[in-house]
């Protein structure tokens, strides 16, 4: 069992909560998630990127959307609620190198799980460029903590109410158009969001890793529910991933996945 130690609300729907989970806090790495259940009996086991951790206070910090049951109810908690299960660190840590000019892309919630990772390649010594996508300005987040690590930080949203008007992809591309072009990109965010960044950075060959949000149910690979296709291979996203090769994932065959529970989910 887990204690709500502190809640902020970042926009309309997302909230940022800070729970105790000691062991978790000394043991996670970037790019690991929890799997957590509000109710042991009854409750949904939903995935959610570890986005900080102190292991000093032995508390991890979990950044998500109240778009479901689940993550409603979660939105309610207040600080001294607590949390049924929160089994973790789960999932590949994100392999952290000095590549030289890496480049972080996050589409809306997406931020949330790059921010320990962009965090991370910068203290490898990485030049950083961060690019922020939103559907407007509300739904920016992170922006100062980004600013606060990147060399160069771009915002972008939809519908040009704060930064530029355009999609992650656009600025994306001209990064890649530089000389030098990026060494390494790493983009999170909505599924489609992802397969049209690796599209963007494949005829550049820039390396590009995409952190996967399938349906996940146990988190050990036994349930099968979090299958992908990558490089002609299949993948379990809790314990081969989350993070993978962008260039070889079958986005198309994990898009028609996750729209074959869109029922169950609503």
């Amino acid at each position: 069992m887990s204690t709500v130690l502190a809640k902020a609300q970042l926009s309309e729907q997302v909230f940022r909560i800070r729970i105790d989970a000691p062991d978790i806090a000394r043991e996670r790495s970037p790019g690991q998630f929890v799997i957590l259940q509000l109710d042991s009996e009854f409750g949904e086991r939903i995935p959610l990127t570890i986005a900080d951790a102190d292991a000093e206070e032995g508390s991890i910090t979990l950044i998500f959307q109240a778009v479901g049951k689940t993550t409603v109810e979660l939105s309610r908690l207040e600080a001294g609620d607590t949390i049924e299960n929160v089994l973790g660190p789960l999932g590949q840590p994100t392999h952290i190198d000095d590549y030289g000019h890496v480049v972080g892309v996050a589409g809306g919630i997406g931020a949330a799980p790059l921010y320990p990772i962009a965090q991370a390649m910068k203290e490898a010594g990485n030049t950083l460029t961060v690019i922020l996508g939103a559907r407007n300005k509300e739904l920016v987040i992170l922006e100062e903590e980004m600013r606060a690590i990147a060399d160069e930080l771009i915002v972008v949203t939809d519908d040009g109410s704060y930064g530029r008007k355009a999609l992650v992809t656009e600025p994306l591309k001209e990064l890649c158009e530089r000389t030098p072009k990026p060494d390494l990109a790493v983009a999170i965010g909505p599924p489609i969001m992802m397969k049209f960044a690796t599209e963007t950075t494949r005829p550049y060959e820039v390396p590009t890793v995409v952190s996967l949000n399938t349906i996940m149910v146990d988190g050990t690979g036994m349930c099968g529910g979090c299958r992908v296709t990558v490089g002609g291979e299949t993948k379990f996203v809790c314990l081969d991933g989350p993070e993978f090769d962008g260039h070889q994932v079958d986005f198309d065959n994990m898009l028609n996945r996750i729209a074959a529970y869109k029922d169950q989910e609503q």
